[in-house]
């Protein structure tokens, strides 16, 4: 079992920046690839970012590619969403996922999932 817990949400102006971390306890090593997603109000939950063990693979949803950057601390169990430039659309509940295969979290398919941080721009 893998938990996680982001925080880092809030409010924000458009244009601003914010934070998201996800820390992550359990049996970490079994699931090493993490990833972030939101869903917004009436929306379906939509992948954000995700990036694996060593942080050499990263891969971002369009939207958010040059603004928004992931990374990880292993040391410490930690996976950060820097978020610049943030936009209205941008505002959602943020969602932290893990698994052992990158293709199911880019997919959605995350064995774990975070409880979420919501991210409100506005502007």
């Amino acid at each position: 079992q893998v938990q996680l817990v982001e925080s880092g949400g809030g409010l924000v102006q458009a244009g601003g920046s914010l934070r998201l971390s996800c820390a992550a306890s359990g049996r970490t090593l079994s699931s090493p690839v993490k990833g972030w997603f939101r869903q917004a109000p009436g929306k379906e939950r939509e992948f954000v970012a995700a990036i694996n063990y060593s942080g050499t693979n990263r891969y971002y949803a369009d939207s958010v590619k040059g603004r928004f950057t992931i990374s990880r601390d292993n040391a410490k169990n930690m996976v950060y969403l820097q978020m610049n430039s943030l936009k209205p659309e941008d505002t959602a509940v943020y969602y932290c996922a893990a698994d052992s295969s990158m293709g199911s979290v880019m997919s959605g398919k995350g064995d774990y999932w975070g409880q979420g941080t919501q991210v409100t721009v506005s502007s």
